[in-house]
């Protein structure tokens, strides 16, 4: 069983969705429903997440660890090599490790709420969640995740996502999230970024205090070529608070650089 579960749907070129750490698969429901008609979708849920098998309890993954995750499961699960990846939050720090390690394993790169490194206060967040989580659960941090997700603005006028969002993160593994955190903790993708050849879009949210957008305008400038897509009053999860949006951002790219 590969150590990373790929869900597949749809007709069309590739194209490979990685969550972020406050979400899962599932995040992606309403972008399938508007790309599935026009792309073969592979939807990955990281080790720990729904269908895929925990993180081994000494385990600590780096970024590139993870990385070699997702692109061993695409291999073995048959995604054409040809295929786009896109991530969103963990899933996008993942996908600029991908190109780094494996670029020429895969076509077209979409980074959404991502960078390539945090400040040294963002870091201690996950040292804390990562704390809290080992010590008491999944439990101890939902309420916070769930703002890490969202902008207040949103949730004032969804109230119903923050349910929604406690049900989700209660059902993933404590020690596999624990170690996710310490992989972002720890994270620096600076001194590889000039190697990434893969065409490159990265989107930010100009609502996300988790990843806010000057650190996805940084991780552009640092990618040769690489094109920005601000998508306004969106926090850090545009797959849940702004599918159509995302969506459109995202075939607009693809439609110049996937063969069809």
């Amino acid at each position: 069983m590969p150590a990373v579960h790929i869900d597949s749907s749809g007709e069309g070129p590739p194209l490979v969705l990685i969550h972020s750490l406050l979400t899962d698969a599932r995040a992606y429901d309403a972008v399938a429903a508007t790309l599935s008609g026009r792309y073969r979708l592979h939807r990955a849920w990281l080790p720990g997440f729904g269908p895929s098998p925990p993180l081994t309890p000494d385990g600590s993954p780096d970024l590139f660890h993870l990385a070699a995750m997702v692109s061993e499961a695409m291999s073995e699960t048959g995604v054409e090599p040809d295929a786009a990846v896109l991530g969103n939050g963990l899933g996008a720090f993942i996908a600029v490790a991908m190109a780094i390690a494996h670029g020429s394993d895969f076509g077209p790169l979409i980074v959404a709420n991502g960078g390539a490194v945090f400040s040294e206060d963002r870091r201690g967040a996950f040292s804390t969640m990562s704390r809290l989580v080992s010590e008491a659960g999944m439990a101890a941090v939902v309420e916070t995740a769930v703002r890490r997700i969202f902008p207040e603005e949103y949730l004032a006028a969804h109230p119903e996502a923050i349910e929604d969002r406690r049900r989700a993160l209660l059902e993933v593994d404590p020690a596999s999230f624990a170690s996710c955190c310490r992989a972002l903790h720890a994270m620096d993708l600076r001194p590889g970024l000039g190697s990434i050849t893969n065409p490159t879009l990265v989107i930010g949210g100009s609502a996300d205090a988790t990843t806010p957008p000057e650190m996805s305008a940084e991780l552009a400038a640092s990618i040769a070529g690489a094109e920005l897509v601000v998508l306004d009053d969106c926090g850090h999860c545009p797959p849940l608070q702004q599918p159509a949006a995302l969506a459109a951002a995202v075939d607009a790219f693809l439609t110049r650089h996937l063969p069809r």
